[in-house]
């Protein structure tokens, strides 16, 4: 299979200052069939995946987010750097929680990954966080499905809060070097990359939302 991604995928909003509703949200996800529809991984389809982001707030409070969203019947898993706490964290969903000891802030060009697996020496599926190079540890993933849930969806995302007090609320985001790779069972010590392939990637969606609550 051949990759077909897009060298940059821009997502921005303006004037979001609207009296009600929460936030919006945009996103994009890998796809197998030219963007038809976002490819539905199953439980053992091992990965690494990459990508370089530019999260940009002004203000930096309410919050700007950006990063990978595993979208799962179990909740949204998130892989994330933020403008409010400054953080660069994993959670939600069945994606063991993580924050890096590093903080983030608006603007900065940050280069994400992870790497699903499975641990040979545990027999659990795994996975590590990676950020501007610094490795997670290993962690296994403890949901009842013990790994990602058949059906699941991965990409990005962009959102932003609402401020109606704001009305220059602006955010954007920028997604660049976007990759993914299928894996052999790597060596847990070295997490050893055997690549099996590519999913080609291509814009394949963009939702709004607007809920009360994530």
């Amino acid at each position: 299979t051949i990759a077909s991604y897009p060298s940059v995928i821009v997502f921005s909003e303006q004037n979001v200052s609207q009296v009600g509703g929460y936030a919006n949200r945009d996103t994009w996800r890998f796809s197998n069939n030219g963007g038809t529809s976002a490819y539905a991984f199953a439980n053992n389809d091992y990965f690494q995946v990459s990508m370089t982001l530019q999260l940009i707030g002004n203000p930096t409070s309410p919050r700007k987010e950006a990063g990978f969203l595993l979208n799962t019947i179990g909740g949204d898993g998130q892989f994330i750097v933020n403008t409010d706490g400054h953080e660069i964290v994993a959670f939600g969903g069945p994606l063991p929680f993580y924050a890096f000891p590093a903080t983030f802030d608006s603007s900065e060009i940050v280069t994400l990954g992870m790497t699903y697996f499975l641990d040979s020496n545990t027999g659990l599926r795994s996975i590590v966080y990676s950020a501007n190079g610094v490795n997670s540890p290993i962690l296994a993933l403890s949901n009842l499905e013990q790994g990602i849930i058949d059906g699941s969806t991965l990409g990005g995302y962009f959102q932003i809060q609402n401020n109606p007090n704001n009305p220059s609320n602006f955010g954007a985001a920028v997604f660049q070097n976007v990759s993914i790779s299928g894996i052999a069972v790597p060596e847990p010590s070295a997490v050893a990359l055997l690549s099996l392939g590519v999913l080609p990637f291509v814009l394949a969606m963009r939702r709004r939302q607007t809920k009360a609550s994530l």
